[in-house]
């Protein structure tokens, strides 16, 4: 009869593990944020002057307001 060994725990990971999988989920998230950025700017962008102004913004504005949610 053969022996099973279930005591072996697979919660802990070695460090190297641990380091890719920050790496990828930082670096997926920077991916989200640009791409955000980029919707926001392109749909600013879209909007005329008087548009712009009716919701308080110019169009200097566009590239701050973009980018102010992908700075972490």
């Amino acid at each position: 009869m053969a022996a099973i060994d279930t005591s072996r725990s697979f919660a802990t990971t070695p460090r190297f593990v641990n380091r890719v999988n920050r790496f990828v989920a930082e670096s997926i998230g920077a991916i989200a944020d640009w791409n955000d950025a980029r919707v926001t700017r392109n749909s600013l962008s879209k909007l005329s002057a008087r548009e712009l102004d009716d919701i308080g913004l110019c169009a200097g504005d566009i590239d701050m307001i973009a980018t102010r949610g992908a700075k972490r």
